[in-house]
């Protein structure tokens, strides 16, 4: 079986306006959708969800502040699953919450 990296974009979001039930909701989707995954023993490793600042380092050593600067989704977390193929790691994707909020799932092979 081989590794892929589900790349979790969203549009830029304030969670912080979020109410608590919101978020409850949210975090159960979430919850649910990886339990899922798990249950069929493909989760390979824990979701790892990243903060909304950082720094672009480029060439020329150009820093810029947050990763965002110039787009409308951020990339906001990622897992990695275990499938046999490309195509069955796109089937898991189906069902991620982040499709739900007008984002996007990138599917990537790991390489080695």
């Amino acid at each position: 079986m081989k590794e892929f990296v589900l790349l979790f974009r969203q549009p830029s979001y304030d969670y912080s306006q979020a109410t608590k039930e919101e978020m409850q909701a949210l975090t159960k989707k979430w919850q649910d959708w990886l339990g899922g995954i798990a249950a069929q023993g493909k989760l390979a490793g824990n979701g790892i969800r990243l903060a909304m600042d950082g720094k672009v380092l480029s060439a020329g050593g150009v820093i810029t502040d947050g990763p965002f600067v110039e787009i409308r989704e951020r990339l906001g977390s990622f897992i990695t699953v275990k499938a046999n193929s490309l195509e069955e790691a796109t089937t898991l994707a189906h069902g991620c919450p982040a499709i739900d909020a007008n984002g996007s799932v990138e599917i990537r092979p790991v390489f080695g």
